[in-house]
């Protein structure tokens, strides 16, 4: 955590001395610190965060998922040549890392941390190569003479990013409600189409 923390300070020391360095009014300077570089640590730390999340969760999954099938195969064939109390606990273990495995990949397809890690991943370097073209004047900022005026084009820059984050954010949440309620509808569905089909053997009956 101290790591990622100093991190963190690391990115606003830096950019803090590039602005200073920058021939800008007072307004200008409070957007580049209040709206970019707060917009660049603060996607920074969900993409971090994220990223730790899903290799944790498919880690637990994919190691869980090794180690469960050796666990059925042993409790199977010791069943004969352990006593009850070594043969509950390989039961128990055998049940216990199971849920575990299902409790990880069920959260980890929730929350969609990979696909989360990657979206702020990619937000916040567009962020960063903006950052750093519009502070050298390269890329679309070739043509100015200076940062002053460069600013209007480079804010116009970053609030379409940002834009487009909140955008794409919110198109991915109206599409997982809308799977989620596909797969409550198809649940409900197939267990109204077994009691229709138990009421009819017992019609027949």
């Amino acid at each position: 955590m101290a790591k990622k923390d100093s991190y963190q300070e690391f990115l606003k020391e830096d950019f803090n001395k590039l602005f200073e360095g920058m021939n800008l009014a007072d307004v200008q300077k409070h957007f580049l610190r209040s709206r970019w570089l707060d917009q660049v640590l603060w996607m920074e730390a969900k993409a971090n965060l994220s990223r730790d999340r899903h290799y944790q969760l498919r880690i637990t999954t994919i190691i869980g998922g090794v180690i469960l099938p050796a666990l059925v195969s042993l409790s199977i064939s010791t069943t004969q040549q352990v006593n009850d109390r070594a043969k509950n606990a390989i039961v128990w273990a055998t049940f216990g890392l199971s849920q575990v495995v299902a409790i990880s990949a069920a959260v980890e397809e929730f929350f969609h941390y990979g696909e989360r890690w990657r979206h702020y991943r990619r937000t916040v370097e567009s962020l960063k190569t903006q950052g750093w073209q519009f502070s050298q004047l390269t890329g679309p900022y070739r043509s100015y003479t200076s940062h002053e005026q460069a600013f209007n084009v480079f804010a116009g820059n970053v609030e379409d990013i940002i834009q487009r984050d909140v955008e794409i954010y919110a198109t991915q949440v109206v599409q997982e409600k809308k799977q989620e309620q596909q797969s409550q509808e198809n649940y409900i569905l197939m267990q109204n189409t077994k009691i229709t089909n138990l009421e009819e053997k017992k019609k027949e009956e």
